[in-house]
């Protein structure tokens, strides 16, 4: 078998496309780097689910946690709380046994227990606890004077918050984001590997890279491949997100970015 079949039969089995059967023996380079990329399909969509998801709920749990009122502020801070105080291993194996036995007792909650929908709203609540504290953040160092610039215009309201004070929080939050949504790709592997099971055998990259190093006793051809692909989907992540960096900061001189970096270095060699 050349490696564009091994490509046709499993590049796509983790959907459900393509061979049944996993390769049992003799197996190939191409077969491992096949099947494992075919498991960074269910990362990327774990990662992009929660994230623009998770973005929503996270300027909202900001905003809530610099309310005044306490029905907003207390919510938000332990919705933070908890989710940024247990680990996100422990948080899937929970709640994958929540929702199993509210299969049984509540209609429509069947989906839940499946992982495509029950650990993405697991990651979902994670990433938007995490991202919310850094908005918050953010939000606290947004400067006063742009604040007064915009009552100065006559802003008031929705209005300031949408195009003042939410773009400034984003420029502020944008380095720490894009740390958080890198962390976010990386936490996926944990999906299968905790409470959540692969069903016929359709899991992610890390799923797959453990059946090859347990099948073949030797964990050094699976995992680098697993590492490599993660590098690859990283520098894609940063390279998006720089994007959106850019664009968030157009406002700003060109010549001023570029000017404090010589400055920068040459503290370092001083």
């Amino acid at each position: 078998m050349s490696c564009w079949d091994t490509i046709a039969d499993y590049g796509l089995r983790s959907l459900g496309y393509g061979e049944r059967l996993l390769p049992r023996s003799d197996f190939t380079l191409c077969q491992q780097f096949t099947l494992i990329g075919s498991g960074l399909l269910w990362n990327i969509y774990f990662g992009v689910v929660a994230l623009l998801s998770g973005f929503v709920l996270a300027t909202a749990l900001a905003l809530g946690k610099a309310s005044a009122s306490p029905w907003f502020r207390k919510p938000a801070e332990w919705t933070i709380f908890v989710f940024r105080g247990s680990p996100l291993f422990i948080q899937f194996f929970f709640a994958y046994f929540l929702f199993l036995s509210l299969k049984g007792q509540v209609d429509g909650l069947d989906a839940l227990t499946s992982a495509w929908l029950g650990a993405a709203v697991v990651l979902f609540l994670n990433t938007a606890a995490y991202s919310g504290e850094i908005f918050y953040g953010a939000l606290l160092s947004v400067p006063k004077g742009e604040v007064e610039a915009a009552d100065a215009y006559g802003m008031a309201g929705w209005t300031r918050f949408r195009r003042v004070i939410w773009p400034t929080m984003l420029r502020l939050a944008w380095p720490a984001y894009t740390n958080e949504a890198i962390f976010l790709f990386h936490a996926t592997t944990l999906v299968f590997f905790s409470g959540f099971p692969a069903s016929r055998q359709q899991g992610d990259a890390l799923y797959y890279a453990s059946y090859f190093a347990d099948k073949t006793f030797n964990p050094f051809v699976p995992y680098p491949i697993l590492a490599g692909y993660f590098i690859l989907l990283t520098l894609v992540i940063i390279a998006l997100m720089g994007l959106i960096g850019r664009r968030l900061n157009r406002h700003l001189p060109a010549a001023q970015a570029t000017a404090r970096r010589p400055r920068r270095f040459a503290l370092l060699f001083r």
